[in-house]
């Protein structure tokens, strides 16, 4: 079967991507890990002896680079819908964090302890369709807000990933009422065609 031609600049751009390359000689399971990195190196969020948490965890990327930062004394609780393989340092929990029964065993890891940083690569399976896309994901990212405000200490910081287009200025504002400092990224390794920016929020204001 030929492939379409957006698959095929798909593919050859993933086999030529540069950040793909490094991630396999680096050892990191996709090449978003770059864009955690890149984010960190310029905000400063995660930091040694942290409590981190992963929403929207699988491959791994995210929460591979997370336990590095936090070292051996702090803690990464990731959560996916998808399978996780292991990652030392990391409590995976599987099922989706918006059902009652993930939310209750993710809360039940953390044991009272609150996060500092919670993190969200999250987005949904791409139908093709911008509005319903678009709609999905805006939807993703309420619940991963929702969730860091239930789960963050004061003074903690969230990173969610958005896509540009309907509810995007909404949304921020939104983050905004919550935390004291909102800034847009847009990584070095995030493609350039891509809609996707990165919303980092600093100084949880506390539920």
């Amino acid at each position: 079967m030929a492939r379409s031609k957006s698959s095929k600049r798909w593919l050859d751009e993933h086999v030529n991507d540069p950040f793909v390359k490094q991630a396999q000689i680096d050892g990191y399971r996709s090449r978003a890990s770059y864009k955690l990195i890149e984010i960190n190196d310029k905000d400063r969020l995660i930091q040694p002896n942290m409590l981190v948490v992963d929403l929207g965890s699988a491959p791994g990327g995210w929460s591979q680079v997370a336990a590095k930062l936090v070292g051996h004394k702090g803690r990464v609780v990731a959560s996916d819908i998808l399978e996780m393989d292991t990652i030392a340092g990391v409590e995976f929990i599987q099922g989706d964090f918006t059902e009652q029964a993930v939310f209750d065993q993710i809360m039940a890891t953390l044991d009272g302890a609150l996060a500092d940083v919670v993190i969200s690569d999250m987005a949904p399976n791409i139908s093709g369709v911008n509005a319903a896309d678009q709609a999905a994901s805006m939807y993703l990212v309420e619940l991963a807000l929702d969730m860091a405000c239930q789960v963050l200490k004061p003074k903690g910081s969230y990173v969610a990933k958005l896509f540009h287009g309907e509810g995007y200025d909404e949304y921020v504002k939104l983050v905004r009422e919550s935390f004291d400092k909102v800034s847009v990224r847009k990584p070095d390794s995030s493609r350039g065609r891509s809609r996707e920016v990165y919303l980092v929020a600093k100084g949880f204001r506390g539920a």
